[in-house]
């Protein structure tokens, strides 16, 4: 069986005030043609499918149209909810789709039913994951007991795959939207201070698994033999200068027959799995309509047309998407009017003199991103107050921490 694994759309955002809607557009048109070329079973959209909880009409229609002409060549489509979706608005309407072959993620209630393919190698169980919060999987469970349980999202996520009950012999492929523990990350990501980490082996079960979140395409979940089982596909589009570097593509995935899938874990998704299903990935590269690149040199170099053929004859248009640090020492009057006349899609203008480096303040970024944000305000409130808090005052910091992060939006 065949799939087709994208994410993070992110339909509507909009990049340094720059809307992106039609470059999106565009790569949605272009994935449309993956299809028609690969003709996959289904198609596996893993979250942020909007870049707000409440998308404007614009973003709405383009979704709209794509999952029209997506339905209209047969496949079929499963569509979950992320981090930046609202979940209520990703399910409206979600009984009425699944007549055109396009699944929706309902809202997280605990209850799981799969949607059965079939193949010549037998069935194929594909679950939808949407993305969930600590908070929000406490509130489903029964006990006090599996409640207490829950203490961050590793066992958060755990406790809700624990509700998806296997069948005997058939393959299993779960669309989930969550960052996992070890994933590198890129600038136009939301990921805190660790806090949302997953680890990859609470997915280990599943032949396959399609996620989103991470924008930068990676394998997270491999078997003993190096067989890969979860993956990112990463963005279709790049959405900062962090992401410039990156090879944009869709996963295609091809899923062989069971083997001993499923034997072990029919009812319980945490049991000894024995065998998965054979399993091949390949990347389809994807090609957008601008670039994203930096320039750097003097304001005299990158306006010299000597420097503008030189990029053309290197295969960059320069219409691409450009973030151009000047070398000037003085500023240069009107620099960025003056830059959009050669390049009109000047994202963002700076300065790399000796002047902006006396100014720069070096952060330990590695070491910020692996603390929590109860270890930075700790750290913040004993900078400024002389003194570590009290257990009154943490307690009443964690508690609006966790109202924050934990609770639904």
């Amino acid at each position: 069986m065949k799939f087709l694994h994208l994410a993070d759309l992110h339909i509507g955002k909009r990049v340094c005030e720059h809307s992106m809607l039609g470059d999106q557009v565009h790569i949605l048109g272009e994935v449309l043609k993956v299809v028609d070329a690969e003709k996959p079973d289904a198609v596996l959209i893993a979250g942020d499918v909007y870049d707000k909880p409440v998308p404007g009409a614009e973003a709405v229609a383009v979704l709209d149209d794509f999952l029209v002409k997506l339905s209209r060549t047969g496949v079929k489509v499963f569509v979950v909810s992320g981090n930046h979706d609202s979940a209520e608005r990703i399910a409206f309407g979600a009984r009425l789709m699944q007549g055109t072959g396009v699944y929706m993620s309902p809202v997280y209630s605990g209850a799981f039913e799969p949607v059965t393919l079939q193949d010549v190698s037998g069935e194929v169980d594909v679950w939808m994951l949407p993305f969930v919060r600590p908070a929000m999987v406490r509130a489903c469970l029964e006990s006090d007991e599996e409640r207490d349980a829950v203490k961050d999202y590793t066992s958060a996520v755990k406790a809700a795959l624990a509700q998806m009950k296997f069948t005997e012999g058939r393959r299993n492929v779960l669309v989930a939207h969550q960052f996992v523990t070890g994933a590198e990350t890129s600038d136009s990501e939301e990921c805190v201070g660790g806090l949302e980490n997953v680890d990859a082996s609470v997915f280990e079960k599943f032949d396959y698994v399609a996620l989103g979140h991470i924008h930068k395409p990676q394998n997270v979940l491999k078997d003993g033999d190096g067989t890969v089982r979860a993956r990112y596909s990463g963005t279709p589009l790049k959405y900062s200068l962090s992401e410039a570097a990156h090879k944009k593509s869709v996963t295609v995935v091809e899923l062989g027959s069971a083997g001993n899938a499923g034997v072990a874990v029919a009812g319980d998704l945490f049991a000894d799995s024995g065998m998965h299903a054979a399993l091949q990935l390949r990347e389809v590269p994807l090609v957008p309509l601008h670039d994203v690149r930096k320039i750097h040199g003097t304001f005299a170099e990158l306006v010299s047309p000597e420097f503008r053929n030189g990029q053309v004859a290197a295969g960059m248009s320069l219409e691409d998407y450009v973030y151009i640090e000047l070398t000037d020492e003085n500023d240069i009057p009107d620099a960025a009017q003056k830059l959009r006349g050669i390049y009109p899609n000047l994202m963002m203008l700076a300065y790399d003199n000796e002047r902006t480096r006396n100014q720069k303040i070096t952060v330990d970024v590695e070491k910020v991103e692996k603390k929590s944000p109860m270890q930075l305000f700790s750290e913040f409130f004993g900078e400024m107050n002389g003194r570590e808090m009290n257990g009154e005052e943490s307690e009443f910091v964690q508690s609006i921490i966790d109202g924050i992060w934990e609770g639904e939006r």
